[in-house]
C-alpha cells in the first residue's frame, strides 16, 4: 500500500477463504523473537484511520500462520458461540493467552506491554499497521517495509470478515474504539508503562458510565500500585472486559450485516456510475442498459431472462430512446414489449431518481404487475405504489429519499395526474409508460385516457411518454399527437399458425394465396351419431390433439356458451384423463370450497378432474385467481372462456380455437381476433403456436375479409363520450388552472388526439363552436362560472372558475351526468341520515349506472310505485348491505339469484363509487359529516371481510380465501407477513406455489417499508423549521 493512499482490493468472485482465529491473532511471541529494539519499533508503530466515501473492499495482511475458523453467525445470540462467562470463552482464551506470557519470568514485563497493544490495535511484532475505514468497513494493511521483510504468506479477507471476525457482533464496536483509544495513547506508552493506569484509561473512554464513575472513585489508588501482583493485572483485564461486554450488552447494540452493507455500497456506485452513462453522449450503455449489473442479476433470479431478443436490443439503443423522445412502439403479443418498458422505468427510477408512473387497462394486471415488480422494488431501493379501485392516495406521498413506480388503472392514472399537477409536482413524474395504447379509441375509457396524456403533454415539457401495443394503426395520428418516434417489429418468441375449420376440413391462412387459404388436412375422427349431435364442430377432437400434455383456450361467444363447452368436452373424455395429475387437482377442488365457505359450483365439481374448467366474468375473483394459477401449473390444460381473457392477464396456449367468429351477438374484429390468436404459443415450452377459427358456409365470406384487412383505426371518443369526456376535460383544466380563458382552451383542444383528427370527426361543427358549447353547458349547470375582463380595442374576452360543486366533481372524479343528483341525494340524507346501520349509507354510495343494468326479482321484494332507477338503486344498496353482513357471495348469490360474478362486479364498483364520494364530499363543508362515515364504508366496501383479515387484504394478490389460509396459519398482520420464509409459507399453506410465496413476502414488504417511510417523513416533516418562520432579525425589528 502507498503510503499516501490507500490502494483498493476488489475480489470479483467468491473464494473459499481461511479466516483467522483468536488464537492465531493473540498469539504470544517467542523468546527467541524478543530481541532488543523491538520495543522501540513497538513505540514507533502508529495507527492511520482515513474515511473514503466511496466503494472500497477490505484486505487485510496480517504475518501470522492461518488455522481454518468456524464462521459463527451471532444474528441470533448476542455473543454467538463466545459465551463471556463460560469455561471456553473468549476471556478464557485471553486468560490462557496471559498464562504463556507467565511462563516466562524473564520476558514477563515485554509480553504484557505486548499483550495489550495485541489486544488494543489487533496488531503483532514487526507489523506497522495502517486502518482505512470505508463506510462502515476497515481495510488493514501492513506496512510495507515490514511486509518486505516477512517470511510468511499475506492473508486476503473477504469483506464479510476481518480481524474482529470471531469476537461476537456485540463486541465489535467496542475494540474498534479500543484501537482509537489506543491510538491517543501511542506517544505515551513507554516499557516502563503502568498497567493499572493504562487500564484505567481505556475503562473511562470505553466502559459504561456506572463503571466510568467507579474508576473515577478508585483512580488514586490505581495509580500508586504500579508494582502489584500478575493476577491482579489479569484479574483486572477480565474485569474490564466482562464490564465492557456486559455493558454493550444492556446497550443492546445493534448486529449489522457488512456483507448488506456492502451490497449497498457497490450498489450505489453501479447505480451512479450508470447515470453518468446515461447522461453522457458516449454510445457505452454500462453493464447492463446503463442499469447496475444487479438488475440483470434480478431478472435472471425472478423472470428466467438470461438474453434480450434482438429487436429489444435494438428499442433499447434507438437514438430517440437515449434522447428520451417520446416513443411508440409495436410488436405482436407475446413479443416482450413489456420488459422493454420496465428496463426504461429502471433506468427513470433509479440513474434520473424520478417517479414512474404505469397505466394499464384492468385491475388485474395492475395487481400482477405489481406482484412481479415488487421484488425488484425491494432489491433497488424504490416503492411499488397500487392506484386501482379504491387503492392510491391523492395527491401521492412526497418522498424525497426513495421514488415511487406509480402503477395504476387508467382512471386512477388520470386522477394521479390530476393530484400532481394540482400540488406542483408535475415535473417530479419522469415517465409515463402507457400499456394498450389502442384503448385511447374505445369508449369512455379511452377519453379519460387521451385526456390524461394531454395534461401531461401540456404542463410538463421533460416527462417522458412511452405508449406500447399489439394492435396499432394509424400510427401517425398517435405519433403526431404524443409528438412521438416510432418502432414496429414482426418478432414472436414461437412461431404462429393460423387455421381454419370448415365442416371436416382446416385450411392455413396464407396471405398469398388467391382465397387468403390453402387446404391443410382433413379432420380424422370417429365420432357416434350421439357425439356428432352433441359436437358437431368437433371440439373434443381438435382439444384432445393438444391435452393434457399441452394446454388449450377454447374462447366462446358468451359466458352461458363457456359453461355448456366445458361440460360437454369433459361428458365425452377418456376415463384416462381423470389419472393425469389426480391428487393436484383434488387439491384445486378442495381449495375452492375452502375459499368459497364450504361452496363449490356443481359445474367445476364435474369438470376440474378431467383438467377442463370455465373461466369468464361470473366467477370471483378468488375462483378466478385460483384457476389461472392451476392452469399455469399444468394441473388444468383447457380453459373455455371469453374474449375478456385475452385481454386480461397472461395465459397462453400450444392451440387456441375459436368457437364461433362472434363476439355475443356481434361479428369479430380484426382487433379482437389478433389479440385472442395471439395467445397461441408459450415462450420457453412450446417450438409454435396454433390457432383455429372454427367457422360455417354462411360466414366463410366475412372470415376471409376478416383474417385479410387491416387492423381498425383508432379514434378519440373525447366528443362522443359527452359528459365522460370533454366536459370532464374542461372542468379539469380550469379547476387546476392549466387554462382558464376560450383561447386557453382552444389551444389546449388543438393539442389533443381529438385536435389532430378534427378534420376526420368533425363534419357539421368547429372544433371553436364545439369548445364554446361545452363551457355554456358546463356554466348552466352551475359547475363553472364565467368572468368578464375588459381588454383594449374593445374586445371583450371570458375568463372561467370552478364553483365548488365543479370542484367536488372534478376531484371526486363523478360522471358528470350524475353529479347534480349525487349533490341532492347527498343533501337530502342530511335531513335525515339513518346511522342505527350501514344500509342508508350503501344506498347513498350504490352506483348509478350499476342501476339501470339491474333486473329487481320482485317475487323477492314486492313493487313499489316510485321511479324505477330509485327502487332499483334501493334494490341493489339490499345486496350490498346483505353481503356486508354475511361476507358470503355464495349465499347472497343463493338469496338474491344473482350471478356471484355480477354481485362481486357490484362491490367492487360500490368501493370505487364510495371512493369518489368521499373525495366529493371532501370539497363542500355542508358534507362534513359524511367524511368520517364514509371513510370507514370505503374500507368495509374495498375487502368485505372480517375485519381481521383486512391487514392481510391490504397485500397485493392476496383476496379472501388466502387471507384466511395465512391467518388460520399463524400470519395475523402485515408484520408477520413480511418477516415469513417463503419455504416455510409453501409447506404451511395449501396449494402456494415458491414463486407465488415470494412475490407475497415481496408485496408485504414493500408494503411494510412505505408505511414506516410515510411515518418517519411525517416525523421529520413535524421536526423540520417552518420555511416561513420569522428571523431573529425580523423578531428583533418588531421589538
Amino acid at each position: 500500500m502507498d503510503e499516501s493512499g490507500a490502494r483498493i482490493r476488489r475480489r470479483v468472485r467468491v473464494r473459499q477463504r481461511s479466516r483467522p482465529g483468536l488464537g492465531s491473532v493473540f498469539a504470544a511471541p517467542t523468546a527467541a523473537e524478543l530481541e532488543p529494539g523491538d520495543e522501540e519499533e513497538e513505540e514507533e508503530g502508529e495507527l492511520k484511520e482515513t474515511v473514503v466515501g466511496s466503494r472500497r473492499e477490505k484486505t487485510v495482511e496480517v504475518e501470522v500462520e492461518v488455522e481454518p475458523a468456524q464462521n459463527n453467525d451471532s444474528e441470533e445470540d448476542m455473543f454467538g458461540d463466545y459465551d463471556s462467562f463460560a469455561e471456553n470463552s473468549f476471556l478464557a482464551q485471553v486468560d490462557d493467552l496471559e498464562q504463556q506470557y507467565m511462563q516466562v519470568p524473564q520476558l514477563r514485563k515485554h509480553a504484557s506491554d505486548l499483550t495489550i497493544k495485541d489486544l488494543c490495535s489487533g496488531s503483532i511484532k514487526h507489523n506497522k499497521l495502517s486502518i482505512t475505514t470505508v463506510g462502515n468497513f476497515t481495510e488493514l494493511k501492513v506496512d510495507e517495509h515490514t511486509k518486505n521483510q516477512s517470511r510468511h504468506k499475506d492473508v486476503f479477507i473477504e469483506p464479510e470478515p476481518d480481524l474482529l471476525y470471531d469476537v461476537p457482533s456485540s463486541q465489535v464496536l467496542y475494540f474498534e474504539n479500543l484501537q482509537n483509544s489506543s491510538n491517543d495513547l501511542g506517544d505515551q506508552s513507554t516499557k516502563e508503562k503502568d498497567w493499572n493506569s493504562f487500564s484505567h484509561k481505556i475503562g473511562n473512554e470505553e466502559l459504561p458510565q456506572n463503571s466510568t464513575e467507579h474508576h473515577q472513585q478508585i483512580d488514586d489508588p490505581c495509580s500508586k500500585v504500579g508494582t502489584s501482583s500478575e493476577e491482579n493485572r489479569r484479574k483486572s483485564l477480565k474485569e474490564h472486559l466482562k464490564s465492557a461486554m456486559t455493558g454493550n450488552a444492556k446497550a443492546q447494540t445493534p448486529v449489522f450485516s457488512r456483507t448488506k452493507q456492502l451490497k449497498e455500497t457497490l450498489l450505489s456506485e453501479e447505480i451512479n456510475v450508470a447515470k453518468k452513462a446515461i447522461e453522457s453522449s458516449s454510445d457505452d450503455l454500462g453493464p447492463f442498459y446503463s442499469l447496475p449489473t444487479k438488475v440483470r442479476d434480478l431478472y435472471v433470479q425472478f423472470k428466467g431472462i438470461e438474453k434480450l431478443y434482438e429487436w429489444q436490443h435494438t428499442c433499447l439503443t434507438l437514438n430517440s430512446v437515449q434522447e428520451r423522445k417520446n416513443l411508440i412502439y409495436s410488436l405482436p403479443t407475446s413479443g416482450g414489449k413489456t420488459l422493454v418498458a420496465e428496463i426504461l422505468m429502471l433506468q427513470e427510477l433509479l440513474c434520473r431518481r424520478r417517479d414512474v408512473l404505469m397505466i394499464l387497462p384492468y385491475v388485474a394486471i395492475v395487481q400482477e404487475k405489481i406482484s412481479g415488480l415488487s421484488s425488484f422494488g425491494i432489491e433497488l431501493g424504490f416503492f411499488v405504489e397500487e392506484y386501482a379501485g379504491s387503492k392510491g392516495k391523492f395527491p401521492p406521498i412526497k418522498r424525497r429519499g426513495k421514488k415511487s413506480l406509480y402503477i395504476a388503472t387508467i382512471e386512477k392514472g388520470n386522477s394521479l395526474v390530476n393530484s400532481l399537477i394540482e400540488t406542483g409536482r408535475i415535473s417530479s413524474l419522469g415517465l409515463v409508460v402507457v400499456d394498450e395504447l389502442h384503448m385511447i379509441g374505445e369508449g369512455s375509457r379511452g377519453a379519460i385516457l387521451e385526456m390524461t396524456l394531454a395534461k401531461v403533454l401540456y404542463t410538463s415539457k421533460t416527462t417522458q411518454i412511452i405508449g406500447m401495443s399489439a394492435t396499432l394503426t394509424n400510427v401517425e395520428d398517435l405519433q403526431k399527437f404524443l409528438q412521438a418516434e416510432y418502432y414496429t417489429s414482426q418478432f414472436r418468441p414461437v412461431e404462429l399458425k393460423e387455421y381454419l375449420k370448415i365442416n371436416d376440413a382446416i385450411y392455413e391462412v396464407d396471405s398469398k394465396a388467391e382465397n387468403g387459404m390453402t387446404f391443410s388436412r382433413l379432420l380424422n375422427c370417429q365420432y357416434s351419431d350421439t357425439l356428432k349431435k352433441m359436437d358437431p364442430d368437433h371440439l373434443v377432437a381438435l382439444a384432445t390433439e393438444v391435452i393434457p400434455n399441452h394446454s388449450c383456450l377454447v374462447f366462446c361467444p358468451t359466458k352461458k356458451n363457456c359453461e355448456n363447452v366445458a361440460e360437454m368436452i369433459c361428458r365425452f373424455l377418456s376415463k384416462q384423463y381423470l389419472k393425469h395429475r389426480e391428487k393436484e387437482k383434488h387439491e384445486v377442488i378442495k381449495n375452492l370450497k375452502n375459499i368459497s365457505s364450504g361452496n363449490l359450483c356443481p359445474i367445476l365439481k364435474r369438470t376440474i378432474p378431467f383438467g377442463v374448467a370455465y373461466h369468464h366474468s361470473g366467477l370471483t375473483s378468488d375462483e378466478r385467481k385460483l384457476l389461472e394459477e392451476a392452469y399455469s401449473t399444468g394441473v388444468l390444460c383447457l380453459f373455455t372462456c371469453t374474449s375478456t381473457l385475452a385481454a386480461g392477464v397472461n395465459l397462453p396456449a400450444r392451440r387456441v380455437i375459436l368457437r364461433a367468429p362472434y363476439v355475443a351477438k356481434e361479428f369479430l374484429k380484426r382487433n379482437q381476433y389478433k389479440q385472442m390468436i395471439g395467445r397461441a404459443g408459450r415462450a420457453g415450452i412450446d417450438s409454435i403456436g396454433e390457432s383455429i377459427l372454427i367457422l360455417q358456409e354462411k360466414d366463410k365470406q366475412q372470415v376471409l375479409e376478416l383474417i385479410s384487412r387491416p387492423l381498425e383505426n383508432c379514434y378519440s371518443h373525447l366528443v362522443q363520450e359527452f359528459t365522460k369526456g370533454i366536459q370532464t376535460l374542461f372542468l379539469s383544466l380550469i379547476g387546476l388552472k392549466i387554462a382558464t380563458n376560450l383561447d386557453d382552451i382552444y389551444h389546449f383542444m388543438c393539442g389533443t388526439f381529438f385536435g389532430v383528427q378534427q378534420k376526420i370527426l368533425l363534419q357539421e361543427k368547429s372544433l371553436w363552436d364545439i369548445t364554446i358549447e361545452s363551457l355554456r353547458y358546463l356554466t348552466e349547470k352551475g359547475l363553472l362560472q364565467k368572468d368578464t375582463i375588459d381588454k383594449p380595442k374593445e374586445e371583450i374576452q371570458y375568463s372561467f372558475h370552478i364553483t365548488k360543486l365543479g370542484r367536488a366533481s372534478f376531484k371526486g372524479t363523478i360522471d358528470l351526468a350524475y353529479c347534480n343528483i349525487l349533490y341532492r341525494d347527498l343533501k337530502k340524507g342530511l335531513e335525515g341520515l339513518v346511522l342505527e346501520s350501514l344500509l342508508h349509507l350503501i344506498y347513498l354510495t350504490t352506483p348509478y349506472d350499476m342501476a339501470s343494468c339491474c333486473d329487481p326479482d320482485w317475487m323477492i321484494y314486492f313493487r313499489q310505485k316510485v321511479d324505477k332507477d330509485i327502487v332499483n338503486r334501493l334494490y341493489l344498496s339490499f345486496v350490498l348491505y346483505t353481503l356486508l353482513k354475511e361476507t358470503n357471495i355464495w349465499s347472497v348469490s343463493e338469496k338474491f339469484n344473482m350471478p356471484r360474478g355480477y354481485i362481486q362486479s357490484l362491490l367492487t364498483g360500490a368501493a370505487s363509487f364510495s371512493s369518489c364520494v368521499l373525495h366529493f364530499c371532501e370539497e363542500l363543508e355542508e358534507f362534513w359529516v359524511y367524511r368520517a362515515l364514509l371513510v370507514e364504508l370505503t374500507k368495509k366496501l374495498t375487502y368485505c371481510v372480517k375485519a381481521e383479515l383486512i391487514p392481510l387484504m391490504e397485500v397485493t394478490g392476496v383476496l379472501e380465501g388466502r387471507a384466511k389460509q395465512l391467518y388460520n396459519a399463524g400470519y395475523k398482520s402485515l408484520t408477520h407477513l413480511a418477516n415469513a420464509n417463503p419455504e416455510v409459507l409453501i409447506r404451511t399453506i395449501d396449494h402456494l406455489s415458491r414463486h407465488q410465496a415470494k412475490q407475497m413476502v415481496s408485496s408485504a414488504k414493500m408494503l411494510l417499508h412505505e408505511k414506516a417511510e410515510a411515518l418517519q417523513e411525517e416525523v421529520e416533516e413535524l421536526l423540520r423549521l417552518p420555511s416561513d418562520f420569522p428571523s431573529i432579525a425580523a423578531s428583533s425589528e418588531k421589538a
